[in-house]
């Protein structure tokens, strides 16, 4: 008994300490680019908060058109300080209320109690300057700051969840090596540095199916009705933060087959309370999903017409299905970047290089892979013994995998592959590859697997996190630009790139961007036939009338270089700038990636694309002791570590004759 206490206490101080260690991960560089807005989705999420307002009369508080909590229209009167407000028109929102509820809650929150607590805090900390608004930011940006903070709390949560999951499942060995993984996931760590709804998905789904596992006795029996309806409650909380958490359903149907003694009146009930609870759970959260009505979304008619077509009307369903469109094969701008890239290897391949590092990656995925054949070889048990009763056990683990089945099948096979899209599915990849590690793998392998990954993995963290002891890219080149760059000059930006300079403060001084005259590039945008004459002149005339070009990412030349068969134009472009050939000289490099003891080791950026970096850049690079590596998804660099550089032009050139300097195919 006394040594059961004793083993409590240490599992306990170990994970507080393991949350303590998580939480200082993830908060480092909460002011990762010093609040200038730099991800787009975090960006709108904050532009739409601003108009999310207690309501002053309640009789309008559920009116779609006029509701100061609608996420699906911009309100008539909306204002806010310091930035351009929308009013009275439809706006997009692919994303669930409950996670813009809890940002605008919580900013909200921090200005109540603000003003008392700022004069205990030391000054110039991120906690009375930030988060709490000591510098007197606006709400656009404060309710960032305070959704960032939000994210690194629900993050931590989730490992806390899932020691508790794993613990559950496999003991308190497992569910400790598993909350050590999913605290050191890079993935994870970035992306609790945004405001942005993956993590509450994530965490809800966690929390979901552990009430799930919670509710199946081990040994036989009737299940726990409370943990059940929690199940429930939890998963409408995870579809109302997102909803491709909607595949939850079927882990709850199977929770409900696995009921002992089933008979079909019982499982009808069964089913039909836990929907209708996980229904409301959602409902209560994402009450315009349900209300506003206003948009046109069609079923066609079938059955030669005996069923009619039918306009739902549901604004929630209009921007679910496009936003469902676009991740299976609507092409964007910004998507064809993942044109020939393979399903389901992408997503691996990234991870094991970037998101979560070779060992803890390699050890993820084998894991999944041996619980998906444990689960297996419990069918064919069950299979074999005449289809009795499942066990306990059985239904535990199969009550997990059949959301973390379908969920990788699924989101695997997307066009779109953007990596925080299998974010829900990585606890549990952790929690299986340390179950692996200690039930799968024999005790003469065992510790010295485990103790690299974590070293490997510890170290890869290490690097990462130290990143955002550097300023951002692009905060520096725009400080550059506007300490180098006449006032009045015309700087050239791509359309779905970042536009710099962003408006900056150099030594006590605030610098407008408004003091450049900004035209964008088109090159991304046009491709197939409409990368054509016309667009390419355009675009040409562009460069003869600037003085200064901004390439802030490889989100242009990384994707166009590549593809030059859909841009047969355009994809000549990058190897003419960087050879000089458009008149225009670098003049400006800047970049920041994981780094350790004077060494980083980032993405390689021109080599998959078929380029050849520039002198310039290869000079940065290694004065920077940077080591190339593999290259990168754009969306786990694009952020928070981009290699920013700026073109001077050195010499004008008529249009005709950087025409001519295209081939034309």
């Amino acid at each position: 008994m006394q040594k059961e206490m004793w083993d409590k206490i240490k599992t306990g101080v170990y994970l507080i300490l393991l949350l303590m260690c998580a939480w200082q991960l993830r908060i480092t560089g909460i002011d990762w680019d010093e609040y200038q807005h730099y991800h787009p989705d975090e960006s709108y999420i904050s532009w739409v908060a601003t108009t999310i307002e207690w309501p002053t009369e309640w009789g309008e508080a559920f009116k779609p058109r006029v509701s100061s909590f609608n996420p699906y229209y911009w309100p008539p009167e909306a204002a806010s300080e310091g930035i351009v407000v929308e009013q009275d028109k439809r706006r997009s929102f692919a994303y669930g209320h409950l996670p813009l509820y809890l940002g605008v809650g919580m900013m909200r929150l921090a200005e109540v109690v603000g003003e008392d607590v700022r004069g205990w805090l030391p000054e110039g900390g991120v906690w009375r300057e930030d988060i709490l608004n000591g510098r007197g930011a606006f709400e656009y940006t404060h309710v960032t700051v305070v959704g960032r903070l939000l994210t690194v709390m629900v993050d931590t949560a989730t490992i806390l969840v899932l020691f508790l999951l794993a613990k559950a499942l496999y003991g308190t060995r497992v569910g400790l090596v598993a909350a050590t993984f999913l605290s050191l996931n890079v993935m994870h760590i970035q992306l609790a540095h945004f405001f942005t709804f993956d993590p509450y998905q994530t965490l809800f789904v966690v929390a979901s199916l552990y009430a799930g596992v919670r509710a199946i006795p081990r040994e036989g029996g009737r299940q726990s009705v409370g943990w059940r309806l929690l199940a429930g409650v939890l998963a409408g909380l995870a579809v109302g933060s997102k909803f491709s958490a909607v595949l939850l359903a079927l882990p709850l149907v199977l929770l409900c087959l696995l009921e002992d003694d089933l008979t079909w009146r019982r499982l009808v009930i069964n089913v039909g309370v836990l929907g209708l609870v996980t229904l409301g759970a959602f409902v209560l959260t994402n009450p315009f999903a349900v209300i506003d009505r206003g948009c046109v979304v069609k079923t066609p008619a079938m059955l030669g017409g005996a069923v009619p077509e039918i306009n739902w009307g549901f604004c929630s369903l209009a921007n679910i299905s496009t936003q469902g469109r676009m991740v299976r094969g609507n092409e964007q701008p910004f998507t064809r970047q993942y044109i020939g890239t393979p399903a389901y290897w992408y997503f691996i391949d990234m991870q094991l290089r970037w998101g979560m590092g070779p060992l803890l990656g390699l050890v993820a995925f084998v894991g999944f892979g041996w619980a998906i054949w444990q689960g297996v070889g419990m069918v064919r048990g069950w299979w074999e013994s005449g289809l009795g009763r499942v066990k306990g056990e059985w239904g535990r683990h199969w009550v997990v995998l059949a959301w973390c089945l379908p969920f990788a099948v699924t989101t695997g096979d997307f066009f779109v592959k953007f990596m925080r899209y299998l974010q829900p599915l990585t606890p549990f990849l952790m929690m299986y590859g340390a179950a692996w590690l200690c039930r799968g793998v024999g005790k003469r392998w065992q510790r010295g697997l485990l103790g690299a990954t974590l070293v490997s993995t510890f170290v890869y963290v290490v690097a990462f996190v130290t990143m955002y002891d550097t300023p951002h890219p692009w905060a520096e080149a725009s400080r550059w630009i506007h300490l180098n760059v006449p006032a009045g000059s015309v700087i050239l930006t791509e359309l779905w790139d970042q536009a710099l300079p962003s408006s900056v403060e150099i030594e006590g001084e605030r610098f407008s961007r408004g003091r450049y005259e900004n035209r964008e590039m088109t090159w991304l945008s046009g491709a197939d036939e409409n990368d054509g004459e016309g667009k390419l002149r355009r675009n040409v005339e562009r460069l003869a009338e600037g003085d200064y070009l901004v390439v802030a990412s490889d989100r242009i030349y990384g994707v166009v270089a590549g593809l030059p068969e859909r841009y047969p134009l355009t994809s000549q472009m990058p190897s003419l700038l960087f050879s000089g050939e458009l008149g225009y000289e670098l003049v400006y490099v800047a970049g920041r990636g994981p780094r350790l003891g004077g060494v980083g080791w980032w993405p390689a950026r021109f080599g998959p694309a078929g380029l050849e970096p520039v002198a310039g850049v290869e000079a940065y690079l290694d004065e920077q002791g940077v080591i190339r590596l593999w290259g990168a998804d754009e969306s786990f660099t694009v952020y928070d570590q981009p290699l920013v550089m700026v073109w001077a032009k050195v010499e004008d050139k008529p249009v005709a004759e950087i025409l001519d300097l295209f081939e034309m195919r």
